[in-house]
Formats: C-alpha cells, structure tokens, sequence
C-alpha cells in the first residue's frame, strides 16, 4: 500500500529530481548571510565603543 503524499511533497521532490544542486545552492546562500565566524574579542569592543546613545524619546527633534 502506498503512503500519501501531499501535492506540495510530490511538487518538492519533482524539484529536487530535477535540479538535484539546489540544496547545496540553498546550504551555500546560508553560509554566505547567516554562517559567520564569530567576532573577536577587540571587535566586539570596537563595536560597542560605536554604538550610539539611543534618545529618550525617539521621535522628538530636540
């Protein structure tokens, strides 16, 4: 007996037949966006050393 399969799962595998690259394409857009090296230690106080003193009230012009 055959198991269902949704329209969307069947449409994910046709996909995934037919452009057997995109999961690694997919893996290699996350790395470039997401999967970073952590900062070092003087970077890290570079950047709280940058930060600016957000204002009481965002909104007022004084």
């Amino acid at each position: 007996m055959a198991r269902y399969q949704s329209e969307f799962t069947q449409f994910l595998n046709e996909l995934k037949t037919e452009k057997p690259q995109l999961e690694a394409d997919q893996q290699a857009g996350r790395a470039l966006l997401w999967d970073q090296d952590p900062l070092s230690v003087e970077d890290q106080r570079r950047a709280k050393a940058a930060k600016l003193k957000q204002r009481a009230y965002v909104y007022s012009n004084d």
